[in-house]
C-alpha cells in the first residue's frame, strides 16, 4: 500500500512552489517579512503576466497569503506546507542513509574478507617456498 504522503496533493503543491527558481526567490524574500508583491517580485527580469502565475502557483500551494488594502497588495509567507515538504525530504534523507549505511557495511565486510583471503594466500604462499 503507498504511503499517504506520497498521495497526498498539498504535498505535491508544495513541491511545485519550490521547483521554480523565481519561486523559490520570492518564498526566500518573504521569509524575511511581509512584502508588497512589487518587493517581493522585483528584478526577477520577467513579465507581470508571468509574476502573476508564479503568485497563482504559491497562492494555490498555500505558501504565501495576499492581503489587499486597497490598491496595495502585500504578500506573507505561509511555511506550513513548507514544512510538510521538508518532514517528507527528512524521512527520505533517513532512509537513504540508513540504505546506505548498509552498502557501506557491507562493502567494508568484503573489502576484510578479500584482504583476508590475500593475507592467507601470501601465507600459504609463504610455507610452500620454506619446504
Amino acid at each position: 500500500m503507498a504511503n499517504n504522503a506520497v498521495l497526498d496533493p498539498t504535498l505535491d503543491r508544495s513541491f511545485a512552489a519550490c521547483s521554480h527558481p523565481i519561486r523559490r526567490g520570492i518564498l526566500e524574500r518573504l521569509s524575511e517579512r511581509e512584502m508588497t508583491v512589487g518587493e517581493a517580485t522585483k528584478d526577477f527580469g520577467v513579465s507581470k503576466p508571468a509574476i502573476s502565475k508564479h503568485l497563482k502557483v504559491l497562492e494555490e500551494a498555500g505558501t504565501i497569503v495576499r492581503v489587499i488594502d486597497g490598491r496595495t497588495h502585500r504578500l506573507r509567507l505561509r511555511a506550513e506546507p513548507l514544512d510538510d515538504a521538508y518532514g517528507w525530504m527528512s524521512r527520505q534523507r533517513e532512509l537513504w542513509e540508513r540504505k546506505l549505511d548498509t552498502v557501506e557495511e557491507y562493502l567494508r565486510e568484503q573489502r576484510e574478507q578479500e584482504g583476508h583471503k590475500r593475507r592467507q594466500a601470501a601465507s600459504d604462499n609463504q610455507d610452500k617456498e620454506a619446504k
